[in-house]
């Protein structure tokens, strides 16, 4: 049932200057690196709707944005946090060529929907957040509470060199320097299909040298074959991945499991003396890294390899912890994550259940390195990205600008 509140928001709500909005995001290509072409659209946007940005770089040309709604009462802090880099665009003109969607940053609408790179992940979500205070303005709602907003840079991983987080932990320790107010609460917008994510699932990955002798083809005894060898590793990764998957279960998240990505190695017409291969390590909340890692060693380690192979394994992906990302969790029923639902369902006439991420970001740095409750809640299907398909429908996205808007006004309070 819509309340006068959702009402009134609807009726205020101007969704052609909110889809130009996004389409203002999308039109600023900011592949990881480049943060700073969108970061400077987003201080123009908070500085219009009466946020005082701040900027500040992680890395040096590389900023993030943060500004705050001050409340004009004793409230509490709501802090909207997101991700300004997105992945590459290679392959996406040849994909669409001749089409409205050749252009990976024109953000076309076809069939209410609005494409383009970052549509879903994550540029709704931050105009959505973005979009609701201005939303509250003209409806002429005054908070008591602040609303605060951190957009952060790195945290896509798929160009070299970057990709490890550095926007996040700036933000830590900023916040921790008194720089940015420490939130009472905090909605990374990771796109959910506007559920309300209160876990995600951690990770590591390995990348694993097989080493042997290499020797020509006519005197194998000469050599150490790294093949076999590899082959014996692989069986053991596979049975500690059938454990694995046969053990305890997270309600929201499922069971841990180990994904084998790629392999590479050989010789020519000789002994295999080299294989390498790279693999990805789900975790579920309540893991913890280096355990995980010191059982997945073991269970390689335990093969029976012929004498003359080395095993050699390296953790490149690390984010909150030196081995990859942690997984995280609050209360299912924390009353917050439960509120956020609500307007959700109030705001849309469905979604607003209460989920675990299938993906890791950056809520570790909020929870555990700032004590800060937080959940993952946007508009978009995770799904579609980082692939041609990127997308967001519209009807999401301006329902997520109202639940977002109707959360504020209930988390902060008024003063009228």
């Amino acid at each position: 049932m819509s309340s006068p509140l959702n009402d009134r928001l609807s009726a205020s709500q101007n969704a052609e200057a909110d889809v130009l909005l996004l389409q203002r995001a999308l039109g600023r290509e900011s592949v990881t690196g480049n943060e700073a072409n969108f970061a400077a659209l987003l201080i123009d946007e908070m500085t219009d709707i009466g946020l005082d940005p701040g900027r500040g770089d992680f890395l040096p040309g590389r900023p993030n944005v943060w500004g705050q709604k001050t409340g004009s009462g004793d409230g509490p802090t709501l802090m909207f946090v997101g991700h300004t880099d997105t992945v590459h665009v290679r392959g996406w003109a040849e994909k669409w060529a001749g089409a409205a969607r050749e252009d990976p940053f024109g953000a076309p609408v076809i069939d209410g929907k609005i494409w383009g790179r970052g549509a879903c992940d994550l540029k709704g979500g931050i105009c959505a957040a973005l979009a609701a205070v201005r939303l509250l303005n003209q409806a002429g709602i005054q908070l008591k509470g602040s609303v605060s907003f951190a957009f952060i840079g790195d945290e896509e991983s798929g160009e070299p060199g970057t990709g490890v987080s550095s926007g996040a932990a700036d933000l830590v320790r900023r916040v921790k320097a008194g720089q940015i107010a420490t939130p009472d609460f905090a909605v990374y917008v990771e796109p959910t299909r506007l559920d309300v994510y209160t876990a995600q699932i951690g990770f590591f990955i390995a990348e694993i040298t097989i080493a042997g002798k290499s020797a020509y083809f006519g005197t194998p005894e000469k050599g150490v074959d790294a093949l076999k060898a590899t082959h014996q590793v692989l069986s053991a990764i596979w049975r500690h991945e059938e454990d694995l998957a046969a053990g305890p279960k997270h309600d929201l998240v499922g069971a841990s499991n180990i994904l084998v990505t790629d392999i590479n190695g050989g010789g020519y017409i000789a002994v295999p003396g080299e294989c390498r291969l790279s693999l990805i390590r789900k975790l579920r909340p309540g893991e913890d890294l280096e355990d995980t890692a010191r059982a997945f060693e073991d269970a390689v380690n335990c093969s029976d390899l012929q004498d003359g192979i080395t095993v050699n394994i390296t953790y490149p992906a690390g984010r909150d912890h030196s081995l990859g990302g942690s997984p995280v969790e609050i209360d299912s029923d924390y009353p917050d994550a439960v509120a956020l639902g609500a307007c959700v369902q109030e705001a849309f006439g469905r979604r607003g259940e209460i989920g675990g991420a299938p993906y890791w970001s950056e809520n570790p740095f909020l929870v555990d390195q700032i004590g800060c409750p937080a959940v993952y809640c946007a508009p978009g299907d995770i799904s579609v990205a980082h692939t041609f398909e990127e997308c967001i429908s519209v009807e999401e996205y301006l329902a997520a600008i109202r639940a977002f808007a109707l959360f504020m006004v209930r988390y902060c309070g008024t003063i009228d």
